[in-house]
């Protein structure tokens, strides 16, 4: 019960020392031990469940049945060919899975939170699935904790913890308290911190003393397993299904009845009805969407954009508002301090040739250092980019900020908070206490009553003022960052609430943080998407509109407008004019809910970007929530739809160009098995219902099932991204599924392949010399009109699925073999289809024969009619577009 056991102990248990934690050899070493910091899963489904899963539909239910009327009928090889269907698809369906699971997982892999910890010395950030027990934690505002802690430091930490406690109230926590009693609960337990709560307030430092499953949440981590819901495409695609099984039951029971006055087999046409139940209904459809959805989410994280939620590839499409913080994404992320200045003047930092600082510079650089949480170790740094700027700026004015800490010990402090814009510490030096506070300079002036002028405290009068605001307009015009600070000394340790109170300012810095190269061709090319770009930032309104000129955001200044201005609107003014707005400065958290509300009350559908927890409620609030993998908070990953591994504005125009192809591609695959299967109905339907024999048998329409619901439509799936889906305006996202004429041309296209099959059966019997209407006609002639319709029907689907590659450029434009996938899938099914009426067996089995050459003539043309038919509407309508 480490709760009850002091810091010492358990320091001692552990063999850490907290000053330099663990080598990186023991926590290896420890690694392999306990196991990797991660809750167990639910079990994954070996493959055998996955097939019997694949088998569990009532559709394969029905085709049991037909089997076991076939072999009941003595028809064995019918029999056979129907299993052996059966087991394909379900193989394709578990390979599926497979695939679409692995490509999950490895999202999951690359979203992980992240921990801080303490490692030879040395704060480091890493995957919270590699700290190990005797780990030393550092814990900040925004992070998730990453196991069960003893605590060993606390300075004002607050942890929420109702995942576990039920209490909505954040608890404070106290390292030096030792609960005495073992049987302590878990919301008493203020000397501990546990996996999966949320530090609120504060910072702390911790020892690990439980990971993975001996972790508290561990212990209940069957409640917490919670399966994917399905994304609203899969529920929309579902339904289609469902409606379109309907429609095929429907005229399968048609035919049936059909069959009965007409006579015929009734056995035989019992197999036919269900084997076009099962050839027209695209069953295959949630298992396309769900492998094309996952390859192309997982293809997303390869360009540094990982979605969290798969609904936000639907919406990316639609995007036509993308709001962005400056600080990282627009910018570099790379803060340097350019200059300074205090009543001596104003320095420029010269990194090749600086001269040694003033007592007034000096301790500028002090204060900054010793009033900030970041770290900074041979150019790798941790925390907030200003903070390390400012540790950066204390290396180039001769600071040894190793001594300055051991000197120098923090007992208190006041977080950084939004509305204040000011961060206070209380630091114990050598037989004196001082708080050093930094923030906003306009703040600092508000409540600072002396000034440091000539090494003196002196009283801080409206010229002094003065001073210091033409030093920050200057710095502001120079589009540099300013930050100010100040100091005060106290006699003994006094509470947050009073560090804040006769501060004596010392100066303020200016630093920069230059624009990201690529984002000005990204905002560009979101501008000939139909795509406005908006910055919403902390920073002064002059900092922010010359950043956002320079990138092509923002003409002129009447653009941007500040959050004080904003509260001064009414909620009529601002949603009348917010969308004239490029620039959003100097804005609070509430303002940047208050903004986005009133984008989308106009109708856009917008993305917002965000790193800090004050961001959740505006992450949520949006559209797509876009937060920072580097420097975002756990929380404001937590809130995201999308996480930006690199912090990159150009990324989000990126992932928006891929969400967009990747809901084109599934579009499209869709159509294919929608035309197709139509094309089957539609030959089968008005041939029956005209009294002619079936121009297919059961075995053959399993056949074309399997071969075009499943390899040609994945590939259309994985087609290459169209370079010219950003030319295209945002997608209305109420817009129909067959919008934008898909589904009249997968209406047109399903009659138009059923023809072309009818008329190849007509073309078998008149070959041979005989019509469909003739009675007594031979069986080889039936068995030749059979083995046309099966051929040309397969080459119609296969050679279509090029054509539906784009709705509007040829397949020249397009590149005939930029989809390799695609060209082996129908290389694949014109091998099989030959190899089928080739071999004597496989004849036997599918009642079909070798064509003469007429035949394969016949076949060949009448395969390609649907490709050049759509290519020719194309071409039409790309002339309609240059009229």
């Amino acid at each position: 019960m480490w709760f009850t056991r002091s810091v010492e102990d358990a320091l001692q248990e552990f063999k850490v020392d907290p000053a330099k934690g663990l080598s990186e050899a023991e926590a290896q070493a420890r690694l392999v031990k306990y196991g990797r910091n991660k809750l167990e899963g639910r079990k994954k489904k070996s493959v055998l469940q996955l097939f019997v899963q694949q088998l569990n539909d009532w559709l394969i239910f029905v085709l049991f049945a037909a089997v076991l009327i076939t072999l009941f009928m003595g028809e064995y090889i019918d029999a056979v060919i129907i299993l052996i269907v059966i087991i394909l698809n379900a193989v394709l369906g578990v390979v599926q899975e497979v695939k679409a699971g692995n490509a999950i997982e490895a999202l999951q892999k690359i979203a992980s939170p992240k921990a801080l910890v303490r490692r030879e010395g040395i704060v480091k950030e890493i995957d919270s699935e590699e700290v190990v027990p005797g780990d030393i934690l550092v814990l900040e505002t925004g992070r998730y904790i990453a196991a069960d802690l003893r605590l060993i430091e606390t300075i004002n930490l607050q942890v929420e913890e109702s995942a576990l406690t039920g209490e909505s109230v954040p608890s404070s926590k106290h390292a030096k308290q030792v609960c005495t009693d073992e049987q302590t609960p878990l919301g008493d337990r203020a000397n501990s911190a546990f996996m999966s709560t949320l530090v609120t307030y504060g910072r702390g430092v911790g020892l690990a003393v439980g990971t993975g499953m001996q972790t508290e949440v561990g212990k209940i981590a069957d409640i917490l397993q919670t399966g994917e819901a399905k994304t609203p495409l899969e529920i929309r695609l579902d339904e289609l299904g469902k409606t379109i099984a309907k429609l095929a039951i429907g005229i399968c029971v048609l035919i049936f009845g059909v069959a009965m006055l007409q006579g015929r087999d009734l056995a035989e046409m019992f197999l036919l009805s269900v084997s076009l139940a099962v050839a027209s209904i695209p069953e295959g459809l949630a298992a396309i969407v769900a492998i094309v959805l996952s390859i192309g989410v997982t293809n997303m994280s390869r360009h540094n954009a990982i979605i969290r939620r798969l609904p936000a590839v639907e919406t990316l499409g639609s995007v036509n508002i993308i709001c962005s913080d400056k600080t990282g994404t627009l910018t570099q992320n790379k803060m340097t301090v350019q200059k300074y200045f205090t009543l001596e003047g104003e320095v420029t930092i010269d990194r090749q040739n600086q001269a040694n600082p003033t007592e007034t510079g000096h301790l500028l650089a002090k204060a900054m250092i010793l009033c900030s949480d970041a770290t900074y170790h041979q150019g790798e740094g941790t925390g907030d980019p200003t903070e390390i700027a400012l540790l950066v700026l204390g290396d180039d004015l001769g600071i040894d900020r190793n001594a300055l800490h051991k000197h120098n010990k923090r007992v208190g402090e006041y977080a950084f908070d939004s509305d204040r814009k000011l961060m206070s510490t209380l630091v114990e030096g050598v037989g004196n206490y001082t708080v050093y506070t930094k923030g906003a300079i306009d703040n600092l002036l508000k409540i600072a009553t002396h000034v440091l002028e000539n090494n003196f405290a002196v009283t801080l009068t409206e010229a002094h003022k003065k001073q210091f605001v033409e030093a920050t307009e200057r710095m502001s015009d120079k589009a540099l960052r300013t930050l100010g600070v100040a100091y005060k000394p106290v006699a003994t340790v006094v509470p947050a609430e009073e560090m804040e109170k006769e501060l004596v300012l010392i100066g303020l810095v200016g630093m920069i943080d230059p624009p990201r190269l690529e984002v000005k061709t990204s905002v560009e090319k979101a501008k000939q998407a139909g795509i406005t770009s908006v910055m919403i930032t902390g920073d002064h309104k002059t900092t922010a509109f010359a950043i956002a000129h320079e990138l092509g955001i923002a003409d002129t200044i009447d653009q941007a407008i500040t959050g004080q201005e904003l509260e001064e609107l009414t909620q009529e003014e601002l949603d009348s004019h917010v969308n004239n707005y490029r620039v959003f400065a100097r804005v609070s958290p509430e303002h940047k809910v208050q903004i986005v509300r009133a984008l989308k009350d106009h109708g856009n559908i917008v993305s917002m970007t965000g790193d800090g927890v004050n961001d959740a409620p505006s992450l949520n609030t949006a559209d797509i929530g876009v937060a920072m993998g580097i420097t975002g908070t756990d929380v404001a990953k937590g809130a995201s739809d999308m996480i930006l591994t690199d912090d990159n504005f150009a990324t989000i125009v990126t992932a928006i160009e891929q969400g967009r192809n990747i809901y084109n591609n599934i579009k499209k695959a869709v159509i294919f098995l929608l035309t197709c299967n139509l094309g089957e109905v539609v030959a089968m339907v008005v041939t029956l219902l005209i009294g002619w024999e079936a121009p297919l048998i059961a075995t053959q329409l399993l056949w074309i099932n399997l071969m075009t619901d499943s390899l040609p439509a994945v590939a259309l799936g994985m087609d290459p991204g169209d370079p010219d889906v950003m030319k295209e305006k945002p997608r209305d996202p109420k817009e129909s599924f067959f919008a934008g004429g898909a589904g009249g041309r997968a209406v047109f296209g399903g009659i138009l392949i059923g023809a072309l099959t009818i008329f190849a059966f007509w073309y078998g019997y008149y070959e041979n010399g005989y019509s469909p209407f003739d009675k007594d006609v031979p069986a080889a002639t039936l068995q030749n009109a059979r083995t046309m319709a099966f051929l040309t029907l397969v080459a119609c689907q296969l050679y279509y699925a090029l054509a539906l590659r784009s709705p509007i450029k040829s397949i020249f434009q397009v590149g005939i073999f930029t989809n390799l996938y695609l060209i082996g899938a129908i290389a694949l099914g014109l091998i099989l289809q030959l190899l089928l009426v080739s071999i004597p067996f496989t004849q036997k089995a599918f009642r079909i024969s070798m064509p003469d050459r007429n035949g394969w003539i016949a076949v060949v043309l009448l395969g390609l009619v649907p490709l050049l038919v759509n290519e020719l509407y194309k071409l039409i309508l790309r002339a309609r577009q240059k009229v």
